[in-house]
């Protein structure tokens, strides 16, 4: 009885201070609600915070990019420059260069810039979505302070001959084509993927960003304005290749390529004339990764190589009479990337298990303008040893110790170690405490270091000490299962590089002594069956501060203690589907807090950011014939029509809508 008590005490304790929230999540659609219980308590992930999407959101979202996915399915926070536009990753109040992203193994994060641009990931290319938070990215690597993204693709062995079409149709002039052929069998296996997006992206807004002062009157008023200059346009193609000679043996290789072409609409505050500031530009992407497995009775050997190349060309031009357009910037920009990992992991009984890998990596990137003959070359050579070892005890006590060491153009970084352990509170409930404490560090990106002007070559790198702890509950009940996972962390970062401006007329990164990252992570999922109704109900809450301690005298004494910029304080989503036999309905509900544009974050200043709240539904049905299914889906986002902005002066889309189609054969 004390048991149960204590469980339910544990359950009703989370879910009450969520709804009091504001929150957001995601889009589910699910073909029949399935209910089967997942390992919680597996001593590899002792100690760590991961976050595994649904695959049915996966399948919802195809048509979207991961912008979208991330930030209403979960804590991750994307500050998006507008609707097509860029689009990085704050993930627990950190910086978009400090989440790191994986596909398929090997880092697609900018080696100039250090970040990503999630924009231009379409969901359709993605089987598998985890992320791993804060610390537990020492899994993957070095840099994730916030935690990492990895995206990966499968064979699908026991798939069949398959061919799907799908087709989007939204406002804006916006048009999405994906196709997709699978053959093979047990032994060899191929998939191609075909992609194409395109919007005009021409929605009218209240431009807040100008004000007309009527004189007679004293009145202001805000002009409506069109989107100009946004248009998107992308191509890709995903072709994998699998081989299983013998059961033990897995060869594959994947190649990812895509081009982005998109004009960049200038800023609501913009008054001048038409015909300049008119900005483009163009992301050529090549990405390759090949892999051999070996499994082994004892463990798994891998081996894999990578490669990642990629061409960004930015101009802005104006126009002059009888000269037609003249470049004021036409920047061209290389990067090239070569990856190679060994890796062994094994087990001892049940009850140990280790694993340990060696990764090297080379970096090029050169840039140049051709406007102001600013232009340099960068190289990085990275060379990885990591090592890790887990125990098991009496299914009551699991301890991972995770050790990475390493050297960054021959010179050895700090040494990064995790501890992370969780205990099973009741003997057979899958209610556990958790908890780590661990290092980490990142690397100035290449542009910190040489971009001209303003790079600063005697940066130092960011380095984080993480303390974490939680709950986590999982349990069935007949037809259905609660999940909730509550996350408290603090990370402590030295040497946090920012780009300010400088006494020299540009922007230069510098490090600022200190920033203080603490916060709340919450996630309540509970899902099930009744009759023919499936149902499934999923939320998120974040509490993230992220505090300047930065020495005033080279920062500023107004910015000293305040939350970092575009850092909402408190995020939440909410998701409701329902399911009846071949008919969906799913509604999502979305909130951030007011965020900050000025390190004082001064709320007199027309400079912040108002909070909001965003509401999307979504219908849909699916029915089948003997040849193909077919599937039929209206969604609906921002549907009360609120006007908000994600960053100053780059307003997005009020209400609009998106059809979908598809046909499987």
């Amino acid at each position: 009885m004390e048991k149960k008590l204590l469980i339910l005490l544990f359950a009703i304790s989370m879910v009450f201070p969520l709804f009091s929230q504001g929150i957001r999540d995601s889009v589910f659609r699910i073909e029949g609600v399935s209910v089967a219980a997942e390992r919680i308590f597996v001593k590899e992930q002792a100690g760590m915070k991961q976050t595994q999407v649904d695959t049915t959101v996966l399948q919802n979202k195809a048509v979207l990019s991961l912008s979208d996915l991330l930030s209403e399915n979960t804590s991750v926070f994307i500050k998006n420059h507008g609707r097509g536009a860029l689009a990085t990753a704050s993930f627990r109040g950190t910086a978009a260069s400090h989440t790191q992203v994986n596909w398929n193994g090997i880092s697609i994060n900018s080696p100039m810039a250090g970040m990503v641009d999630f924009s231009l990931i379409p969901v359709y290319l993605i089987d598998e979505l985890n992320l791993k938070h804060g610390p537990a990215s020492l899994a993957d690597g070095v840099g994730g302070i916030g935690g990492s993204i990895n995206l990966y693709n499968r064979a699908g062995w026991n798939d069949k001959r398959t061919l799907s079409y799908m087709q989007g149709i939204g406002s804006y002039h916006t048009f999405d084509e994906f196709l997709q052929l699978g053959l093979g069998n047990k032994k060899i296996r191929s998939k191609t993927r075909l992609y194409h997006n395109q919007s005009k992206n021409d929605y009218t807004f209240v431009n807040r960003g100008i004000g007309n002062f009527d004189p007679q009157t004293g009145a202001l008023s805000h002009p409506i304005d069109t989107n100009d200059h946004a248009s998107y346009a992308r191509y890709g193609l995903l072709q994998e290749l699998y081989y299983r000679p013998r059961q033990e043996h897995v060869i594959s290789i994947k190649y990812w390529g895509q081009y982005a072409d998109r004009t960049i609409p200038r800023p609501t505050s913009y008054e001048g004339p038409d015909n300049s500031n008119l900005n483009n530009q163009q992301d050529t992407d090549h990405r390759v990764v090949a892999d051999w497995k070996y499994y082994s009775p004892i463990g798994k050997w891998m081996i894999r190589s990578g490669y990642s190349g990629k061409q960004l060309d930015y101009n802005q031009m104006n126009r002059v009479p009888g000269l037609g357009l003249v470049p004021a910037i036409y920047s061209e920009s290389r990067q090239n990337s070569l990856f190679s990992t060994l890796s062994y992991s094994g087990n001892r009984g049940e009850d140990l298990s280790y694993e340990g890998s060696l990764d090297m990596n080379k970096h090029k990137v050169g840039s140049v303008d051709s406007v102001s003959n600013m232009a340099y070359e960068g190289r990085r050579n990275e060379l990885s040893l990591f090592f890790a070892i887990r125990k098991s005890f009496a299914d009551r006590l699991n301890l991972n110790l995770m050790l990475r060491q390493e050297w960054v153009d021959g010179k050895r970084a700090p040494f990064i170690p995790f501890l992370g352990m969780e205990i099973r509170l009741l003997e057979g409930v899958d209610l556990l405490w958790k908890g780590n404490v661990a290092r980490n560090y990142h690397q100035p990106s290449l542009n910190d270091l040489y971009w001209q002007p303003g790079g600063n070559p005697d940066l130092r790198p960011e380095k984080g000490f993480t303390v974490e702890t939680g709950l986590e509950y999982q349990q069935n009940y007949g037809g259905h299962q609660i999940k909730t996972e509550l996350t408290l962390y603090r990370t402590d970062i030295e040497d946090w590089i920012l780009w300010i401006p400088s006494y020299r007329g540009f922007w230069e990164p510098r490090n600022i002594s200190r920033v203080l990252s603490k916060g709340v992570e919450y996630m309540l999922q509970i899902q099930g069956k009744l009759s023919d109704f499936g149902y499934k109900v999923a939320a998120t809450y974040g509490y993230t501060s992220s505090i300047n301690y930065g020495d005033p005298a080279k920062w500023g004494d107004n910015s000293y203690g305040k939350q970092l910029v575009y850092i909402p304080l408190h995020s939440g989503n909410v998701l409701m589907h329902l399911h009846w036999r071949n008919l969906f309905l799913t509604y999502q509900y979305n909130a951030y807090s007011e965020r900050f544009t000025t390190s004082s974050n001064d709320v007199t200043r027309r400079d912040w950011l108002y909070p909001y709240i965003m509401n999307d539904v979504s219908a849909g049905g699916s029915f089948q014939t003997k040849q193909a299914n077919f599937t039929v889906e209206l969604k609906v986002f921002n549907l009360f029509n609120e006007a908000y902005h994600s960053v100053l002066y780059r307003p997005m889309p009020g209400r609009n809508y998106q059809l979908v189609i598809m046909i499987q054969i």
